[in-house]
């Protein structure tokens, strides 16, 4: 692993993710908890975005504030990364937001692009990459190439749990690609889920399984 992956590990981030990975949470509380902690991960996230200074007028009189230089750009992994954008988008709410539908076929664990929506000029933007779950790295090393083809230099990929399988590939392809994650977990499994993990982030958002 190189120095640019960032483990997370504020208390309040590893107390709701121990909730997550509980079995018996519910499908509600699941999807509100992925929704708080990706919010709370942004102030990690953003520690050091560039600012601009701006006049402004308070209700007394003229001074002068700081706003984020950079225009942000959120590109949730459909479809687990929807709700992770969600939070975001809670303190960010000037973000714009693309959409990269991807699915791992079954047999070959490789990524399958099924879908791409992305803001005009987005190689404009400082991008971040939201997906729940970094296992094999793959979904999350497509991403990035659909990007890249558009011209973004300014990539950050964003997860919730990641497996040491993941993080190498995604070094090893773009060791320039910042991951923010708040658990690195042992292993994958022979279906390429991550162990312990907290299961299939999608199903359990959406309640389908």
């Amino acid at each position: 692993m190189n120095n640019n992956v960032h483990l997370i590990e504020h208390p309040l981030i590893q107390h709701k993710l121990t909730l997550m990975r509980d079995k018996t949470t519910t499908t509600k509380e699941f999807r509100e908890l992925a929704k708080e902690v990706s919010a709370l991960m942004v102030y990690e996230i953003s520690r050091d975005m560039k600012l601009r200074e701006v006049e402004i007028e308070t209700p007394i009189g003229k001074t002068k504030g700081k706003v984020l230089k950079d225009e942000i750009a959120l590109v949730p992994i459909l479809r687990a990364g929807i709700v992770m954008a969600e939070g975001i988008l809670d303190l960010i709410p000037t973000a714009k937001v693309g959409h990269i539908g991807l699915y791992r076929d079954p047999k070959t664990l490789m990524p399958v692009e099924y879908y791409c929506k992305l803001p005009r000029n987005i190689d404009k933007y400082k991008v971040f990459i939201v997906d729940p779950m970094l296992a094999t790295g793959g979904s999350g090393a497509k991403a990035i190439e659909i990007l890249k083809s558009k011209k973004v230099k300014d990539i950050v990929f964003v997860c919730l749990i990641s497996a040491p399988e993941g993080i190498e590939l995604i070094n090893k392809r773009f060791p320039e690609i910042p991951i923010y994650t708040i658990s690195i977990d042992e292993r994958l499994n022979s279906h390429g889920y991550i162990v312990p993990g907290l299961g299939d982030a999608g199903d359990r958002i959406f309640g389908t399984k």
